[in-house]
Formats: C-alpha cells, sequence, structure tokens
C-alpha cells in the first residue's frame, strides 16, 4: 500500500517516537511488516510516531503509516559509495535522487538484496561520519536537528547501528537497536567485509542503549554473535495485526493442502518441502494432494523456484505444484484458508516465524523446523508440530501425521488461533516494546540532567 503521513495524537502519558524503518526495494520484507505494525499499534495506543523510510519507501501489505519522505536514498547511497564525485555534489541535486517515485521507479528494476554484492557498501554504511557515506550522515544529522525532540528513537537493524553515534552527538534521547535477522545477511558477506561489519557493529554497540531481539531465541543467540553486554538485550516476541484474519475455511473436498508462504529462496527451505512432499506422495493409499506455494521471487532466485518446478515434473508431480506469486493481504488470507496444513522448513534458524503466526491466525496448523523462534511459538501456542532441521524425511512424517488425523489438525488449528490471539498480536508486541523502552528511559535521562 503506498504510505500515508500519520494523523498524530498526543497525551500526557504518551511517547515521542523515531522509528526507521529500512525499505527493501519492491518486496514486502518481514522487518517492513514488523515495524510497521509496531507502528502502527503504537499510534493506536496513543503514542506520536514518526516512521522514517531509509533507502527506498517501504511496502506493506496493510495500511502504511511511514511517512512520505526517505532519508538515505538509495540512488545518492548507491551513487556516493560508487562515483566519488556523487561524495561532493551540491545538495540540490541530491534531492532529485531523494524523490520517492524516483525511488519506487528504481526499485521496479529489480535493485540487488544478495549480500554477496553489497559487501562494501554494508562496511560504508558502517562507517558512519568517517566514511564515503560521510555526506548521508550529515545529512542525518541536520534533519534530526529541526525535529521536536524524541523521547526515543529506534534504529531497525544492526546494519544501520552507525545511526546511533551521530543521533547522540545531537540527542538524549535513549537510542534502541532492534535485533530481526541481519544474522543471515551478515553471514552472507564476502570476507573480508563480514569481518569488518561485525567488528564496526561491536564498535558500535556503545552508542545504543538497548537492543530488542523480535524473540526469546535470538535475544540469547545475538548476545554472542554480535559480542554485546548480555544487559542491553531484551526481548519483545513478534505480534502481527489480526486484522482479516479469521477462523474461516475453504472447502477442496478430500484433496490435502499442504502451503508455502514466505519468500522464495533457498534459506526458506522450499527445496526441503518439495523433497518431503515427493516422500509423501510414494506412500500407497494416500488421497489426492496440492503444493500450493506463494511469496516474493527475486531475480536471484527464479533458477532456484525453475529447478524445484522441474524436478516435481521428474518425479510425475508437476500438476500437484502451483505457485501463485505475491498475494495481497486478502489474497494472502485466501491462500491460508484454503491449506489444510502450513510448513516452511527453514534451513537456518528464522528470529521471526512471520508466517507460523499468519497461519495460526487463521486457525492452520503449521509443521516446522525445531530451531530458531519456532519451538517457542509452538510450545506457546500448541499450533503445530516440530520435526527435526533441514530433514525431509522428519518433515514427511509431521506432515503425515497431521493428514492421516483430521481431528489432531483441527485441534491444533484451535490451540493456534487461541494462542496467537493470547501471546502474538500486535498489540502485546507494542506493549511489550513500551515497558522495555520505558525502563531503559529512566536511567538514560537521569544521566543526561546530571
Amino acid at each position: 500500500m503506498p504510505a500515508v503521513r500519520s494523523r498524530r495524537r498526543w497525551r500526557r502519558s504518551s511517547m515521542r517516537v523515531l522509528s526507521f524503518t529500512a525499505g527493501a526495494a519492491n518486496m514486502i520484507c518481514g522487518s517492513c511488516l514488523r515495524d510497521n505494525a509496531l507502528a502502527k499499534e503504537l499510534m493506536r495506543l496513543g503514542h506520536e510516531v514518526v516512521l522514517m523510510p531509509i533507502y527506498t519507501p517501504t511496502l506493506t501489505d496493510e495500511t502504511n503509516v511511514s511517512e512520505g519522505e526517505v532519508l538515505f536514498s538509495g540512488i545518492n547511497v548507491w551513487l556516493q559509495q560508487n562515483v566519488p564525485l556523487f561524495r561532493r555534489t551540491p545538495r540540490f541535486l541530491d534531492r532529485v535522487f531523494e524523490s520517492p517515485s524516483l525511488l519506487r521507479w528504481a526499485a521496479q528494476r529489480q535493485i540487488k538484496t544478495d549480500p554477496h554484492f553489497l559487501g562494501a557498501m554494508t562496511v560504508s554504511m558502517l562507517d558512519g561520519e568517517a566514511g564515503v557515506l560521510r555526506k548521508e550522515f550529515l545529512k542525518l544529522g541536520e534533519w534530526l536537528s529541526a525535529e521536536p525532540e524524541f523521547d526515543i528513537i529506534n534504529i531497525p537493524f544492526t546494519l544501520l547501528i552507525a545511526f546511533a553515534k551521530t543521533i547522540k552527538g545531537i540527542r538524549n534521547a535513549p537510542v534502541i537497536c532492534t535485533l530481526q535477522g541481519e544474522d543471515l545477511f551478515l553471514d552472507g558477506l564476502d570476507e573480508p567485509y563480514r569481518t569488518q561489519a561485525l567488528d564496526r557493529i561491536a564498535d558500535h554497540s556503545r552508542y545504543v542503549d538497548a537492543f530488542v531481539a523480535v524473540s526469546d531465541y535470538y535475544a540469547h543467540y545475538m548476545v554472542e554473535y554480535l559480542r554485546i553486554p548480555e544487559e542491553k538485550v531484551h526481548a519483545a516476541p513478534l505480534g502481527i495485526s489480526l486484522e482479516g484474519h479469521s477462523a474461516a475455511r475453504t472447502s477442496h473436498g478430500n484433496t490435502f493442502h499442504i502451503g508455502y508462504l514466505a519468500r522464495i529462496a533457498p534459506e526458506k527451505g522450499l527445496h526441503v518441502l518439495a523433497d518431503a512432499y515427493h516422500r509423501l506422495r510414494q506412500r500407497p493409499g494416500l488421497p489426492p494432494s496440492k503444493l500450493l506455494v506463494a511469496g516474493w521471487l527475486g531475480e536471484e532466485s527464479r533458477g532456484y523456484l525453475a529447478g524445484i518446478e522441474r524436478q516435481m515434473r521428474e518425479w510425475g508431480l508437476g500438476d500437484q505444484f502451483e505457485y501463485r506469486g505475491v498475494l495481497t493481504r486478502e489474497e494472502k488470507i485466501e491462500f491460508l484458508h484454503s491449506l489444510d496444513v502450513l510448513s516452511v522448513p527453514t534451513v537456518y534458524p528464522d528470529p521471526k516465524g512471520t508466517f507460523v503466526l499468519e497461519a495460526m491466525a487463521n486457525s492452520i496448523p503449521v509443521v516446522q523446523p525445531r530451531c530458531g523462534a519456532f519451538p517457542e511459538i509452538i510450545e506457546t501456542t500448541g499450533g503445530g508440530l516440530l520435526v527435526e532441521p533441514n530433514d525431509p524425511e522428519s518433515l514427511a512424517e509431521g506432515l503425515l501425521s497431521l493428514w492421516e488425523d483430521p481431528d489432531l489438525a483441527l485441534e491444533l488449528g484451535h490451540r493456534g488461533y487461541d494462542g496467537l490471539r493470547e501471546h502474538y498480536t500486535a498489540a502485546h508486541m507494542a506493549r511489550r516494546t513500551v515497558d522495555i523502552w520505558e525502563r531503559v528511559s529512566a536511567p538514560v535521562l537521569r544521566s543526561a540532567v546530571r
């Protein structure tokens, strides 16, 4: 949805929050959805929120509450990184490349987001004012100086942690950094960029007052991964908006529908699910079934999907595999209502699991690997089964157990539906986040007064 300027409400007990959010070109990413859902819920609770896009305008599948302007225009960042002349060009020329409409046009050109191509730029963003992107950091400082005071300033992930030093030079507000899956990107960087990036993140962590992870698993993992003090790390588990979600189901006869709803990429494990599906179909006596797939497909993953489709045809299962593409929010909910079970068997420990929450919001049971945030979500809600990671046979057994026992599948769906509403809504996420912010703010503000 297009960005709309938020109507801000002010109450004596409310906070004024600046939350940066990184656009992902023409992709709806989990981090953008989370940042937008949190900002929207904070506004509903009466807080004043400025949700400021970085790089490109953000895309979401619900009302977009981000600002219309963009800081660190992706075009300017690319030009300054790769063409030294643009590090000294006048501001009026920069403003041409900060146009949201131009950035949206550029985003449609399949901008590379693969870390293998972005090592030098990642390190430059972490160099802050001391690096080749100094001009953009100075513009950030000027923009921040012109804004009224904020009570909290939130950075969306550690790839932008160099913002913290610039912010601390201008504002006394607590600086919070969200932790929401950046290790996958960092581990994809080629050397020496990966080591350089991790060293810079560890150094910049001293300017951050607190880190807030999107799951308990990720809070514990990132303490060691980023070499940051444990006492600085907190967890506010992910939550989603319930708007439009329901327990309605679409009838599809006796055909068993297994679904996948995530970005199409090797790390998300669609190939593992296809292998498990093949193993299921080798068992005699099973009724008809389909493997239904939806999610964003980047240019770099087209060959990956084509390989899976080719393998399914070779197995004689080509007519049972359907790729539905990118779905709107309404189409996504309709897609979920058509499923009997959802599985996104990531081959890495996913710290968020947004797709799991979305399935549970619609009373769809899940079968997920025992890694990342999946165990805590499934154990808290009771809405699915856990299987061995990166193991098609174990996944096939988990799917079969629900296929052969519809009553169990129905019970797990109901548990997930209720459990999500008790623990993983956007309202829960916002309240937990505000609680952390308030605890962090008190000592920071006392220190600023001295």
